[in-house]
């Protein structure tokens, strides 16, 4: 499905046919500026083909699309299909549908990652190059023997290449970065956040053992690819931010600048999710989802805006976004 009326300046910068060509001539320090505040504002979300839309990830969606709007900014919509085996068939087009039915519409073309393997390959093959990745068997028991952070134990010993393996990125003790392990960052909801490399997230797997390729390394080579500069995502992944950061860095490009918003729970604390089968949002009751959607965010729409069409809650979420009224890491929710 795509959106052939909407200007299709943000996806030009999109390389389609696969490599980020800066890469060859990598730079020494993995560390770059935040994007400018000058920069034309690029959001995005990019949500999994794994099941429909639920209420949590309509909130995530809502929240990138109101920052990205109020701003005068673009909108971009990426589809993480890298995990055939996690993805429901024609869950992509439900999900496109039911933005669109929640007047959600997106800038550009959609982007899938099932189409970049080339990108995601050409970027493997320079951090190869460059001695930045390592080949790595350890299984899950090993990494649950670290504690559940690795630990670097396959940067010191031979992996028999013909046997499955991954390959990991050295986030730490690099020949050209032997700085701090800390990173810093300020998140627009979050606020000031520090992370350890080496102790709150160790080497990142970048391609999987049965051959995928990884989140850490799509994600980041796609925002590169098209020009992210903000990125509004639920708090579940303010935890991989620090690395993603580094990566960003290691790659030469412009850091993005972050945002958390609340996670949706449900009343046994876990996350509203499609693991944990969450119902999916109905486009018939798109004007009470988009209402409870910014009364979640603390936006506190009028009482007399739920009956509203989903243009008018749109236009008044626009007209009266505040991030700093967006707080906590997660909220209950409710079906009632």
């Amino acid at each position: 499905m795509q959106k052939s009326k909407k200007s299709k300046s943000a996806v030009n910068t999109v390389d389609s046919g696969g490599g980020l060509s800066h890469l060859t001539d990598m730079p020494a320090a993995p560390h770059s500026p935040v994007t400018s505040k000058n920069s034309p504002y690029i959001g995005r979300f990019a949500p999994s083909p794994s099941g429909p839309l639920h209420f949590g990830s309509l909130v995530t969606a809502l929240a990138s699309y109101l920052d990205a709007k109020a701003h005068r900014g673009q909108w971009l919509v990426r589809m993480e299909d890298l995990d055939p085996p996690r993805e429901q068939p024609g869950a992509a087009d439900v999900i496109l549908r039911s933005l669109e039915g929640h007047g959600l519409e997106w800038d550009g073309d959609v982007m899938y990652q099932s189409k970049r393997h080339d990108a995601y390959q050409d970027c493997l093959d320079d951090l190869l190059a460059h001695d930045r990745v390592y080949p790595c068997d350890c299984s899950r028991q090993d990494l649950s023997a670290m504690g559940g952070i690795y630990n670097g134990r396959c940067r010191y010993r031979s992996v028999d290449l013909s046997l499955p393996h991954a390959l990991r990125l050295k986030l730490y003790d690099t020949k050209d970065y032997p700085g701090s392990d800390e990173c810093h960052f300020h998140d627009l909801i979050q606020g000031f956040q520090a992370q350890n490399l080496r102790t709150d997230a160790g080497d990142q797997i970048l391609r999987r053992r049965d051959g995928f390729y990884a989140y850490q390394l799509a994600v980041v080579v796609d925002d590169i690819a098209q020009g992210i500069t903000h990125i509004i995502r639920g708090n579940d992944l303010l935890e991989v931010t620090a690395r993603q950061l580094f990566f960003f860095g290691l790659l030469g490009a412009p850091l993005p600048i972050y945002g958390h918003v609340p996670l949706a729970v449900q009343a046994n604390g876990q996350k509203l999710s499609k693991q944990n089968h969450a119902r999916a949002i109905e486009i018939k009751d798109a004007s009470r989802n988009l209402w409870r959607g910014l009364e979640f965010l603390g936006q506190n729409p009028p009482p007399d805006l739920a009956g509203a069409s989903t243009n008018e809650i749109l236009d008044w979420g626009l007209h009266y976004w505040r991030r700093d009224k967006i707080t906590g890491q997660s909220h209950l929710y409710s079906d009632n």
